[in-house]
């Protein structure tokens, strides 16, 4: 399997680390976006540098970097997560607005009917914010929020952020137990 990961400049940087971690201990082939507003958030919330997700991932691009092969619709590559997503990049993506890699490669997956999952780190949400999102599901992808569940009983932030990567995973069918299943019995 082969994703490109994008991280905007939402709070939230630590689900990406997370989903990072998983992904290298499976050996998934990462492709690795970071915005400029991303490298700030991913410093001032988290105690992980740029060298720590060069470390997680296969490959790192620069934002601006237009050229990159995976700007490229013949770029092969089975999906894409944005995590965490601000509403400015979701907006970008909702309206074609390519000119960043993330949102190129964003626009990429929908055009050619690829998994685009976009991780949305946002409350509350305005009525022009849902609507967009709106629009991102019916032009085909998945928006997930950042809201983790509570019936696993959470203990750490770990516990919270597990739940999420636990969602993506699910979503690109790689199976794990990041999650407790629901159960009749709980």
């Amino acid at each position: 399997m082969k994703l490109i990961i994008g991280i905007s400049g939402a709070s939230g940087s630590n689900y990406a680390i997370s989903l990072l971690k998983e992904l290298k201990e499976r050996n998934i082939e990462t492709h690795i976006i970071v915005s400029d507003w991303g490298k700030y958030v991913l410093k001032e919330e988290t105690q992980n540098t740029m060298d720590e997700i060069k470390d997680l991932s296969t490959k790192v691009y620069e934002n601006n970097d237009m050229a990159a092969s995976i700007s490229s619709s013949s770029f092969l590559v089975d999906g894409m997560i944005i995590i965490p997503a601000s509403i400015k990049t979701c907006s970008e993506i909702s309206t074609a607005h390519t000119s960043t890699l993330i949102i190129r490669c964003a626009d990429n997956m929908l055009k050619t009917k690829k998994k685009l999952i976009v991780c949305l780190r946002e409350t509350p949400l305005s009525t022009p914010a849902l609507d967009m999102l709106r629009n991102l599901s019916m032009y085909g992808s998945i928006v997930l929020p950042l809201s983790p569940g509570f019936y696993h009983r959470p203990k750490t932030i770990s516990d919270l952020e597990g739940f999420i990567t636990g969602k993506i995973l699910d979503l690109l069918e790689i199976e794990n137990n990041k999650i407790k299943r629901w159960k009749d019995e709980f």
